[in-house]
Formats: C-alpha cells, structure tokens, sequence
C-alpha cells in the first residue's frame, strides 16, 4: 500500500460516518486477535483537559524509563501525530503496513456479512496494532467523545480511568445536561479499576460516585493548588506543598497537572521524577508562544468551560494590555456564549 492509496482507502471509510457503539471494533479487534488486552492502557475521558493531561502522565512516564505510546483525535497539526511513542509520531511506512493488517481485518469482515468500520474504528484499531508491534510498556488511550460508546472503551482492564473536567459539549450527541453527558464520559469506568477524576461539578460528581461499585474515586483537591507565577510560556505552582513547574502555561494547566500527579504517585514515583515528568511535558496549541516580539499565542479552547479557563489565563499575563484577536469556530459549538466570554478582553 502507497500513502496515496492509503489516503483513498480512508476518504473511503470517512464515507460511512461516525456510529457510536462497540461491536463494530470488538469484531474488528477479534480479527486481529484482541491485541489490545496485552497491552497496559490509562484511559482518559473528559471534555477539556484529556490533551493536557495525558502530555504530563506521558512525560512522567518517559523520565522513569518507559517506551510510552499515545493515541489522540483529532490531528491538528499533522495527521500522524494521532499515534505517537515517547512523543515520536509514527513513521509513513510504518502508519501503512498497520493500516494495511487492518484493513484486509475489514475485508474479512465484510466476508463475513460485518458492518464496515468507520474511519474512528480504523484508526483506533491500527494504534492498538501499532503500540502492540512496537511493545510498547504503557498506552495512554484518549476517548474519541464521550466513554460509554466510543470505539476506545472496549478494553476490559485498563491500568486505570481518568476523568479530566467534565462540561457542556457535544449536546448533541451526549445529552443536554451535564448528568447525562456526565453519564456518557461515565461509562469507561470498569469494575476493580482506579479512577482518578479532576474536581467536578456535584452534578459530575454524584454520577461518578454512583457508577463506582468498588472503592471511590480520587479527586484532585483543587484547594490544595496554589499558583506561584505564571508568565507567558512558564508556570510555577505547589500541590499539596511540593513545588511544579511547566512551560504549559494555562492557569487551568494547574488542575490538569495535579490529576497526573495523583495518578503518577499512586503509580508509586517520587516527587522528583514526576515533578522532572510535569517539567518535561509537551502539548501543542494549549497557551503555546509562538512569537514573544510582539507576542503571539495559539490556544486550542472550543467550548464555553475551555473559553472562560482561556480567559483567566489572558487576565493574569497580559493585565490591562490591548490584545487582538484571531478567533474561528465551528458552527456546532456555542460561540455565541463564547464569544460574550472573551471579547470585552479585545482590543480588536
């Protein structure tokens, strides 16, 4: 298979839609032979944080020596950056002899009178296939949208589930309110597993309670955060009186590093090497600077919750200073409301 071939292989598959529900994957991941039990995969779900979050565990876990792999969605720069190991995205001849053992998979699917996968199912079958091959130590495994129906949530023992913070999005696939989208995202925790959870509205926090049947979830204490300094590309803040620091710079940066904390400690690190992991970690598009002269900053907030945390971040580093503006939204989202949000802090 040629890249272009591959390219018409998924335009292709893009066809048939995007479907939520499970027995598509769990037969095309039967075909390859369920690789994806082999495999130790932390399980994020959320609505804002998941990139973030996952950046810090996946760090942590490099500077303790593991080959990490990393499945995320959607691309946003480059379109193999959706499958990375220890932050390398993975090679073109690679990227096709995977989709190459899933795609005859699909074929023999279809054999068999099976449904064809989406694109979604394809793509998570060929990283399950890729960390496999690669032998990889850990997967960090990031929900498509929502958790209970995602084509991710097959896996039956993940290492762990983690629920970064849960608002408005996705309405109109997930619900409308926040216990029924809350219920969605619910739906990765699996019975005799740790969930680790950032603070949650009560509404979020009364459906993960009532989901766990064994033990409790563990909430990050959002109280026991404290901000040092923030200044554009670099933020010092304490958890629970030790000492980080990030060149991801968001306030709301604090909160996604505190539930990889959690996570990293329990997993029994030192305080040192996951305080090198949170100094260490890489995400793009998140408070990123890419010029200082004049200052130039991307960020990737696209609901009203991410909006408003974006917000917070503009007034502490840039107090009282005329700002303009390049904003571009999807119809789908609520950009009236975030707008309302983030406009009074333009100059244009």
């Amino acid at each position: 298979m040629t890249y272009e071939e591959a390219k018409v292989y998924i335009e292709k598959v893009s066809q048939t839609g995007s479907i939520l529900g499970l027995e598509n994957i769990q037969n095309l991941m039967k075909e390859l032979g369920d690789v994806q039990e082999k495999l130790k995969i932390i399980h994020i779900a959320g609505t804002n944080g998941k990139g973030s979050t996952g950046a810090f565990i996946e760090s942590v876990l490099i500077e303790a020596g593991y080959r990490v792999g990393r499945y995320t969605s959607p691309a946003v720069f480059e379109a193999f950056e959706v499958w990375r190991i220890n932050r390398e995205n993975i090679a073109q001849e690679v990227y096709l002899k995977c989709l190459e053992e899933v795609k005859y998979a699909c074929e023999r699917m279809l054999e068999k009178g099976l449904s064809q996968p989406t694109v979604f199912e394809v793509e998570t079958a060929l990283a399950f296939v890729y960390f496999y091959r690669e032998k990889c130590d850990y997967v960090l495994l990031e929900v498509g949208m929502g958790g209970e129906t995602d084509a991710t949530n097959l896996i039956t023992k993940p290492v762990c589930s983690v629920i970064t913070s849960i608002s408005m999005d996705h309405m109109q696939f997930l619900g409308d309110t926040l216990t029924e989208i809350a219920t969605v995202k619910a739906g990765i925790i699996k019975p005799a597993c740790e969930v680790f959870s950032a603070e949650q509205d009560p509404e979020v926090k009364a459906v993960l309670d009532e989901k766990m049947v064994y033990g409790t979830v563990n909430y990050v204490d959002n109280s026991a955060l404290e901000l040092i300094s923030i200044k554009p590309g670099e933020l010092k803040f304490r958890y629970k009186g030790y000492e980080y620091e990030t060149s991801l710079a968001g306030l709301y940066q604090m909160k996604n590093a505190a539930l990889a904390i959690e996570i990293a400690l329990h997993m029994k690190y030192s305080h040192e090497m996951v305080a090198a992991g949170i100094k260490a970690a890489k995400w793009r598009a998140r408070f990123e600077v890419l010029s200082e002269e004049p200052y130039f900053i991307i960020d990737g907030a696209h609901n009203v919750d991410a909006i408003e945390q974006l917000a917070e971040t503009i007034k502490f580093s840039f107090t009282n200073q005329p700002i303009d503006f390049i904003i571009g939204v999807l119809k789908d989202k609520e950009y009236e409301k975030m707008m309302k949000i983030i406009t009074p802090l333009a100059n244009r």
